[in-house]
């Protein structure tokens, strides 16, 4: 392919290829499909990715298979759409005028009322069907946990995400060879206004891009960045995505540690950690709908340094370090020493993070003891009041060590030091959690705010850690379901 359009966005769109001049490097994809496509099934209801009003499914190439994912279109910025195939509800009827089987059950089921929010359910649940296997009551709910709907109560949704795979199937064209057709080699570079975006593919070209723009924002999902244009109205001189660089997109799992490039999404990542950490796996679902988790990244979520970050607490717990490069130059830093203060890491002008690296135990020992818990006002998709990981290495019943991290806590997730120190050494009993829970009002001096007290922050965290050691104590005929379902063992 010959890349001399290399200011110009080329994806593509209902079987053929849509090649955009230089555009605003932050135009969201949402409004570009309003007020330049017309296409105005794509609603805007939040602009946060938090409704699903505006959901949209991109598709690209994974290891040589079409993979389809549904996305929040006001929150991506269109450029980052380049090399993809777009569709949207438009896009689904047939060149006959039939519907597709999930708009097909949504008129069956009574799937819609006032039909303000219907285009992205439709959306989401195309996306779901074209994993091409009935999905289960968990996989549906899962699937729709990101679009809100005030009319219908959800029902009739579930029941048309069912019956759409008992209709005759339907399957878009294959779109390979036009993606293949516009695979990009080199640097996509818009310049608009006296503001540019940059796309390099590979991480040598990041790093030079990086030395020559060292205050340029990183963007990899835009699941934060994208807020700042779209909440705070705020104007980004230099963006530079990572989503197009092949090496920060890789998770590779060596006989001692998983290592997850910083452009890994949390829906490529998840299935990997759950592997080996069945919590991490879990928080992971929790921490955003389907659509969030296909756009952000682990990475961005220890590069914005936010205090109530879930994967940080996380990977605090299991020791994990971040690779970090400038130029040609790299250096490995454990994560408790990457951040510095609120919203302030260890990262130097023109450093980013190469890949996130986390330590599996030693092949034949036993693995250490992992929990992750997250506590919130709902379920799905919400903000952590406090989100707590704690990592125990037993040797016949003492201590041998321990790790025990918080966010939501403190100005910064964090390790609690000094309860560490009063558990290391001692015996894994009732008394010795008694003392750790009292030395975390050393660790912590957590503020008030709308999602929960300091007092009631303060007691959440001291239950977790009490609730960790009820998990742990391998009191006979305890399981972990017992003691969540509150069943004396």
């Amino acid at each position: 392919m010959n890349d001399r359009a290399a200011d110009r966005i080329r994806f593509v769109l209902d079987g053929a290829v849509k090649e955009v001049g230089p555009v605003d490097p932050t135009l969201t994809l949402l409004n570009y499909l309003r007020e330049t496509e017309r296409r105005c099934g794509t609603k805007e209801g939040c602009a946060e990715g938090d409704c699903g009003a505006c959901t949209v499914v991109l598709g690209e190439l994974a290891d040589g298979k079409l993979r389809y994912r549904a996305v929040n279109a006001c929150i991506v910025f269109l450029p980052t759409i380049d090399g993809k195939e777009l569709v949207t509800v438009e896009s689904l009827q047939g060149a006959d005028g039939a519907l597709h089987p999930v708009q097909q059950a949504m008129v069956d089921c009574h799937g819609s009322q006032c039909g303000f929010c219907t285009p992205g359910f439709v959306m989401s649940l195309f996306a779901l069907y074209q994993a091409g296997v009935a999905p289960n009551r968990d996989r549906i709910n899962d699937a729709l946990a990101g679009n809100l709907c005030r009319c219908t109560g959800y029902r009739p949704i579930v029941a048309a995400a069912e019956r759409a795979f008992t209709l005759p199937p339907v399957r878009p064209a294959d779109s390979a060879g036009l993606l293949r057709s516009i695979a990009r080699r080199d640097t996509l570079a818009i310049e608009h206004d006296g503001r540019r975006y940059l796309a390099p593919t590979s991480i040598a070209a990041l790093a030079e891009l990086l030395e020559r723009y060292p205050e340029a924002h990183l963007l990899a999902g835009g699941t934060d960045v994208g807020l700042w244009v779209t909440k705070q109205h705020r104007e980004l001189e230099t963006v530079i995505h990572l989503g197009q660089v092949a090496e920060l997109g890789q998770i590779a799992v060596t006989s001692h540690s998983i290592e997850i490039g910083a452009a890994v999404t949390y829906s490529d990542a998840q299935a990997v950690l759950a592997e080996q950490f069945a919590d991490f796996g879990e928080v992971i679902r929790r921490l955003g709908s389907v659509q969030i988790r296909n756009l952000g990244t682990i990475g961005g979520n220890i590069g914005n340094a936010s205090p109530i970050g879930d994967t940080p607490p996380l990977l605090l717990a299991l020791g994990a370090s971040v690779v970090l490069r400038r130029g040609a130059l790299q250096r490995e830093l454990p994560l408790d020493r990457f951040f510095l203060d609120y919203r302030k890491t260890a990262l130097q002008p023109g450093e980013f993070i190469e890949c996130i690296r986390v330590p599996l135990p030693a092949a034949g020992d036993a693995p250490p003891a992992f929990r992750a818990y997250k506590v919130s006002k709902r379920f799905d998709q919400d903000i952590s009041a406090v989100c707590a990981a704690f990592w125990l290495d037993l040797d016949h019943g003492q201590v041998r060590d321990v790790r025990l991290a918080y966010g939501g806590m403190a100005a910064t997730p964090k390790r609690a030091t000094a309860a560490e120190r009063a558990l290391c050494g001692q015996p894994w009993t009732a008394t010795c959690i008694a003392a750790a829970m009292r030395a975390l009002d050393g660790d912590f001096q957590p503020i008030s705010d709308m999602r929960a007290s300091a007092a009631y922050r303060r007691l959440v965290a001291r239950n977790l850690l009490q609730k960790f050691f009820l998990e742990t104590a391998k009191r006979p005929g305890a399981t972990r379901l017992a003691l969540q379902q509150g069943v004396p063992a």
